[in-house]
C-alpha cells in the first residue's frame, strides 16, 4: 500500500535528522508550510515545493519519485476516462504567492521572458523562417529503448495505467505537444539540419506568447558548451544566464544572484539545444548529470549521439522523446519555387526550380535525382540550396543534376557549404539600415577568416564565439606574453612621453635621461608582474577574463556590499605593496646601475625605493580599488544583450573605471607619497623628494596603473590584446573585426545566441574548419 505523502515527509525529514525549522530554512519555504504539509492541513502540494524539499533532504532519485508520486496522488491528479492524466504543471514555487520573495522573482521572471521573447523573434526574422513561410517541421515516435517508462514519463503512482501518449504534431503544435507530458520532459532527435534550432525557437516563441504570469520561462541554452566534469548543471544555467542577461548578476534572495535564484526556484524552463555537440567523453556524465534533477527540460541531439550515451548509461529519466522527419518532395514543390523569380519570357509562371522538380518526380531512382533528393530532405539543405540559386542571380539548379560534377550525396553537400559562403558575400547593391552601403567583402578572404574562426571553436571545444576568448585558443604562454608585452609597452611609452616632457619643459637632458630610465623601469616590471600574474590566474588555468555583468554609477544606483568593497580595500592594499615594492627596486637598480654605483650601495637604495613605492602605492591602490567596487551597480535587468551590445556596455564600463580610477588613484598616490614622506625619512633617511615629485608620481601612475589593469584583467581589454592588435597583425582577422563580425551576421552566416555569436550551423562550423585546415597544410604560411 502506498504511503501517504503526510507520513512519508515525515520519515524522510526524521531520517535525515532534521527538525521543521531546519528543513523550511534549507528549502526556502515556510515552517507553516512544512507543519501543514506533514499534518495533513494542506492538501495541494505544488510540484515545485516538494521538489525543493526534496533538494532540502538530499533525496536520492528513488526517494524523490516516492515523494513526488505521493504528491501527485494527493492532489487527486490521476487517470481521466479518456485514459491520459493531467498535466502537473511544474509552477516556480519560492515562498509564497504574494509574499515579498515570490513578487520579487516574479517580476524579474517577466523582464527575462519580455527579453528572451524579443531576442528570439528578432533571431527569428533574421534568419528569414518565415521567408515565404517556415518549411515544414514533422516528428515520428522514436524506439522504445530510447525513452523512459510511461508510466514515469506520466508520472502516474504505482498500479496507475501507463500506455503511450500522443506526440503527434506540427511545429506550431510544439508547446500543446510539450503540455501533454506531464513530467514536462521532452527529447527532441533529429539528424543534421532537420529542422532542431527552428523547433526550440518556436518553441520558446509560442510558450511566451501564452505564458501566464506564474508560468516559467522557456530560455535556450547551447548544452554543447557544458562541461559537466567542471560545473554542476543549475550552476551551469546560471552562469550562461548571467553571460546573456548580465543585469541578472544582481544579488538576489540568501546572498546569490537573480540568475541563480530563478534557476534554483524553478522559474526557468531550460531548452537545451544541442546535445550532440558536447565533447564525445563528456555526454555520459551530462545525461548522468540530467537525470540527478527533476527539472522540465526540452533537450535537442542527433539520434547517434544520444543513443551512444543511453547505451553507456540510462535514458533521460521521466523523458519522452519524439524523432524529426524528413522533408518529402511535395515540400520541396510547395517551397523551392516560391523562394525564387518567376521565370522571363512565355512561362511567367514558372521558375528555374521547375525542371530539376520534375526530374525527380518523374526519374526518381536515376542517380542524379536520386543523390539530390537525398540531399533535399532537411531544412538546412534546403535554405543553403535556397540561398546558392534562388538567391543568386545567374546560378541554374539543373546543374545539381550533373553527374559528372556530383557523383554523389557527400559532393553535393559539400557543395552547397562551400558555395554558401561565395553566394553570401557576392556585392549587394541594398543599404543596411543605419549603416549605409554594405561594404564588399572578398569572398575567399571571408572565408579564410571564417575558418580560422571556426578552427579557433574547434580548439576550444564550443559552439560560442565569444569575443572576450577569441584570444584563448592560441597557445598559454603566447597569451601571457602578448599580454604582458602589450601592458609593458603601453604603460613605458605612455610614462617615457609624460615623465621625458617634465626634462624638456626644464630643458635638461639629463632629466630626460633620467625620466626615460623610470619609463623603461615602470614598463619593464609592469610587464614582468602583469605577465606572471596574468599567468597564474588565467593562463595557467586556460580560461579567460570574463565581461563585466557591472556598471560605474557615480550617482544613483545600487550599491555593492561592503563584504566586496573591503575585500577588494584588502586586495588592493596587498597589490599595491608588491607592486610598488618590485618597482621601486628595479627603478633603483636602474638608476644605481645608469649612476654607476657600487653594488652595495645600490642594493640599499632599491631596498629603500622598494619600501617607499610599496607604502605609496598601496595607500592609493587599497581605496581606489575599494570606491571603484562602492560605485559598481549592475547592468539594467532589460537591457537586451548581443555581443556587440555587450562589448560596447563594457567599454563604456571601462571609460568610466578609467575617468574614475586616473584623477582617484592620481591623487591617492600623490597625497600618499606627500603625507608619508615624514615617517618614511624617519625609517630610511633622508629622501629626496618635494611637491614635484608627488605630481609627478600621481599623474604617472594613475595612467599606468589603470592602462596596465585594463590590458590584462578586463574582458574588454584583452578583446583589444588580441583582437584589434595581435589576431589582424598576424593576418587571422581583419583589422576592422566588429564590422567583420556584425557583417556576417547579417549576411546569415554567423547567428546571434545572447551574448555570443554561433556559426549558422554545426555543419557549416565543421566544414569551415575543415577546409582551413587543409589549406593550411598546402600553404604552411596561411
Amino acid at each position: 500500500m502506498a504511503i501517504e505523502f503526510s507520513t512519508l515527509l515525515r520519515q524522510l525529514r526524521h531520517n535525515a535528522g532534521m527538525t521543521q525549522e531546519a528543513l523550511a530554512e534549507r528549502a526556502g519555504v515556510g515552517v507553516r508550510t512544512v507543519r501543514g504539509l506533514e499534518t495533513g492541513e494542506r492538501a495541494d502540494p505544488r510540484v515545485t515545493t516538494v521538489r525543493l524539499l526534496a533538494d532540502a533532504l538530499g533525496l536520492r532519485p528513488a526517494e524523490r519519485e516516492e515523494l513526488l508520486a505521493a504528491a501527485v496522488r494527493r492532489t487527486g491528479h490521476g487517470n481521466q476516462p479518456d485514459g491520459s492524466t493531467d498535466r502537473v504543471e511544474v509552477e516556480p514555487a519560492t515562498g509564497q504567492p504574494g509574499s515579498a520573495l515570490y513578487e520579487t522573482l516574479a517580476e524579474v521572471a517577466g523582464l527575462l521572458a519580455q527579453a528572451v521573447a524579443a531576442r528570439w523573434q528578432r533571431e527569428e526574422e533574421q534568419r528569414q523562417v518565415h521567408d515565404p513561410y517556415p518549411l515544414p517541421v514533422r516528428w515520428r515516435p522514436v524506439p522504445e529503448e530510447l525513452i523512459d517508462h510511461w508510466a514515469n514519463i506520466r508520472r502516474l503512482p504505482a498500479g496507475g495505467t501507463h500506455g503511450p501518449l500522443d506526440l503527434s504534431g506540427r511545429l506550431d503544435e510544439i508547446v500543446g505537444v510539450y503540455r501533454r507530458i506531464p513530467s514536462g520532459r521532452l527529447v527532441v532527435l533529429g539528424r543534421s539540419g532537420s529542422g532542431k534550432t527552428i523547433l526550440t525557437v518556436r518553441f520558446v516563441l509560442d510558450r511566451l506568447k501564452s505564458r501566464a504570469r506564474t508560468e516559467t520561462v522557456p530560455v535556450i541554452f547551447s548544452i554543447g558548451s557544458w562541461d559537466p566534469s567542471a560545473i554542476t548543471f543549475r550552476d551551469w544555467l546560471a552562469a550562461q544566464l548571467t553571460r546573456d542577461h548580465p543585469g541578472l548578476t544582481a544579488p538576489g534572495p540568501g546572498g546569490s544572484t537573480l540568475a541563480a535564484a530563478l534557476v534554483e526556484s524553478g522559474w526557468v524552463l531550460p531548452v537545451l539545444d544541442g546535445f550532440d555537440e558536447i565533447a564525445g567523453g563528456l555526454r555520459r556524465p551530462a545525461l548522468e548529470a540530467l537525470n540527478a534533477t527533476i527539472l522540465p527540460l526540452l533537450l535537442t541531439s542527433r539520434p547517434a549521439e544520444y543513443a551512444a550515451a543511453v547505451a553507456e548509461t540510462d535514458v533521460l529519466t521521466s523523458a519522452a522523446a519524439v524523432e524529426l522527419t524528413d522533408l518529402t518532395l511535395d515540400d520541396l514543390a510547395d517551397y523551392l519555387p516560391r523562394s525564387t523569380r518567376k521565370a522571363r519570357g512565355a512561362d511567367r509562371a514558372g521558375t528555374a526550380w521547375d525542371p530539376v522538380l520534375t526530374a525527380l518526380r518523374e526519374r526518381p531512382e536515376s542517380r542524379a535525382c536520386a543523390g539530390l533528393a537525398t540531399v533535399l530532405t532537411t531544412p538546412l539543405m534546403v535554405t543553403l540550396a535556397r540561398a546558392v540559386y534562388s538567391d543568386t542571380p545567374g546560378h541554374d539548379p539543373a546543374s545539381l543534376l550533373d553527374t559528372r560534377r556530383f557523383d554523389g550525396p557527400e559532393q553535393l553537400e559539400e557543395h552547397f557549404l562551400d558555395n554558401f559562403v561565395t553566394a553570401a558575400y557576392r556585392p549587394r547593391p541594398e543599404h543596411l539600415p543605419g549603416s549605409g552601403p554594405r561594404a564588399d567583402v572578398d569572398p575567399e578572404r571571408a572565408r579564410y577568416w571564417l575558418g580560422c574562426l571556426a578552427v579557433h571553436l574547434a580548439r576550444l571545444g564550443t559552439p560560442d564565439l565569444e569575443w572576450w576568448r577569441l584570444g584563448s585558443g592560441l597557445q598559454r604562454r603566447i597569451r601571457a606574453l602578448v599580454t604582458a608585452l602589450v601592458a609593458a609597452t603601453a604603460v613605458g611609452l605612455t610614462m617615457g612621453l609624460l615623465l621625458c616632457a617634465t626634462g624638456v619643459v626644464a630643458d635638461s637632458w639629463h632629466t630626460v635621461v633620467i625620466q626615460s630610465v623610470n619609463a623603461a623601469a615602470a614598463g619593464l616590471f609592469t610587464g614582468l608582474a602583469l605577465g606572471t600574474t596574468y599567468w597564474f590566474m588565467f593562463a595557467a588555468k586556460d580560461i579567460a577574463v570574463p565581461p563585466s555583468g557591472s556598471r560605474v554609477r557615480v550617482f544613483g544606483g545600487a550599491r555593492s556590499a561592503g563584504r566586496s568593497v573591503s575585500s577588494r580595500l584588502v586586495i588592493g592594499l596587498v597589490s599595491g605593496v608588491f607592486y610598488g615594492f618590485g618597482y621601486g627596486f628595479v627603478w633603483g637598480m636602474l638608476h644605481c646601475v645608469l649612476l654607476r654605483t657600487g653594488f652595495p650601495e645600490s642594493l640599499n637604495i632599491s631596498l629603500k625605493d622598494g619600501i617607499l613605492f610599496g607604502a605609496v602605492f598601496a595607500l592609493g591602490t587599497g581605496p581606489a580599488f575599494a570606491l571603484q567596487a562602492l560605485l559598481e551597480s549592475p547592468l539594467d535587468i532589460r537591457s537586451a544583450v548581443n555581443p556587440m551590445g555587450l562589448l560596447r556596455a563594457n567599454r563604456r564600463t571601462i571609460a568610466a573605471q578609467f575617468l574614475l580610477w586616473v584623477p582617484a588613484f592620481g591623487l591617492l598616490v600623490g597625497t600618499g607619497a606627500s603625507v608619508m614622506m615624514r615617517p618614511m625619512s624617519a625609517l630610511l633617511g633622508p629622501i629626496n623628494w618635494n611637491l614635484s615629485s608627488s605630481v609627478q608620481v600621481g599623474v604617472t601612475s594613475g595612467l599606468g596603473g589603470v592602462l596596465s589593469y585594463g590590458f590584462a584583467f578586463t574582458a574588454y581589454g584583452q578583446w583589444v590584446v588580441f583582437s584589434r592588435i595581435w589576431l589582424p597583425l598576424t593576418g587571422r582577422l581583419p583589422w576592422p573585426v566588429v564590422a567583420f563580425l556584425e557583417d556576417a551576421y547579417q549576411r546569415g552566416v554567423l547567428r546571434q545566441a545572447g551574448a555570443v555569436y554561433q556559426f549558422r550551423h554545426a555543419r557549416l562550423q565543421d566544414h569551415l574548419a575543415r577546409t582551413h585546415r587543409a589549406l593550411r597544410e598546402r600553404s604552411p604560411r596561411g
